[in-house]
């Protein structure tokens, strides 16, 4: 979440007008994140977050705005989008589609235990259980193709080493394109910063605007590889075995999931590093932007590579 697009009191007073929320009190900038711009919107009713939309298009929008709506009428803790004094939950502010959700209660983690990995594994666990009713669909716009795409913009500008890592990664995830596992939505951006606690309990999930369908078992391995992990990248045992099986007492995991688990972390690590040399290099300007650094998912995935053994051995 950052500040691309600027908003102004008076800007967001004439806007507000269309909603039944009172008089504004605040407005002030959110600063993590990279993709949208988003701010702190505080009024007579309460506390909610705007998000000014600078990629995706209106067209694409009421699939994430619907899912989370459905997602909280099945008791899933996400952000519920509100809707204008039209009905809609989409409107067009500055020139971009925006929308105002709901501001859950809690802060994210930094340095998480294993019983906060624990309350997050059952919690994707129930989030891809009650998207199996959603009925809307959405391929995953940052998956093999877009990897290939954003993989030959990057490459020119890397050192020989880590293209040859590149080059291999990609040769290897494609091996894998052709298996056939359990498959719904998928959050696809589950990491600590959009993950609130409210101290040991878990306040909910919010920034669904990556959410698509793809393999629930992937969903599930880019949340391990920014939860489970040392500074370095590597796995915690603990923390992972904590996450993992809180999952599988809520979805249980298929022998084929099992299998694909190694190839699944790497092809998680593979996608994040991707997008963090493409931020990198191809910066978005924005009023409080930053970018994150790409070398830390060069290094999850080289961990998951050399220890692809242990990795299986996880599942006994």
């Amino acid at each position: 979440m950052s500040v691309f697009t600027t908003v102004t009191p008076d800007e967001l007073r004439v806007w507000l007008q269309h909603y039944a929320l009172g008089d504004l009190v605040e407005l002030k900038g959110i600063a993590s994140g990279i993709t949208n711009t988003n701010y702190f919107v505080t009024t007579g009713a309460g506390r909610y977050v705007l998000t000014l939309f600078e990629k995706n298009s209106a067209e694409e929008l009421p699939y994430f705005l619907d899912l989370m709506a459905h997602l909280a009428r099945h008791g899933i803790l996400c952000p519920q989008p509100l809707a204008d004094n039209g009905g809609a939950y989409m409107g067009t502010l500055n020139g971009k589609p925006a929308a105002l959700v709901s501001c859950l209660r809690g802060a994210s983690l930094e340095h998480p235990a294993a019983l906060h990995c624990s309350e997050v594994g059952a919690f994707l666990a129930r989030m891809h259980l009650a998207g199996q009713s959603y009925p809307a669909t959405m391929e995953n716009p940052r998956g093999p193709h877009w990897w290939g795409v954003t993989a030959h913009a990057v490459a020119p500008l890397l050192d020989a080493g880590e293209r040859k890592l590149l080059d291999d990664e990609l040769a290897y995830q494609a091996k894998f394109r052709g298996l056939d596992l359990p498959r719904g939505v998928i959050h696809a951006d589950l990491f600590r910063d959009n993950v609130l606690f409210d101290g040991d309990r878990l306040g909910g999930a919010i920034d669904f605007y990556y959410a698509c369908n793809d393999v629930l078992a992937y969903d599930l391995a880019i949340t391990v590889n920014d939860w489970c992990v040392d500074q370095e990248g590597a796995l915690d045992t603990a923390r992972l075995k904590a996450m993992l099986a809180a999952y599988h007492a809520q979805r249980p995991l298929s022998e084929q999931e099992r299998a694909a688990w190694p190839a699944l972390l790497r092809a998680g690590a593979l996608r994040f590093w991707l997008s963090r040399l493409y931020d990198f290099h191809f910066p978005q300007p924005g009023e409080m932007t930053h970018a994150k650094d790409p070398g830390h998912f060069r290094r999850v995935l080289e961990s998951r590579i050399r220890d692809e053994i242990a990795i299986r051995a996880v599942w006994g």
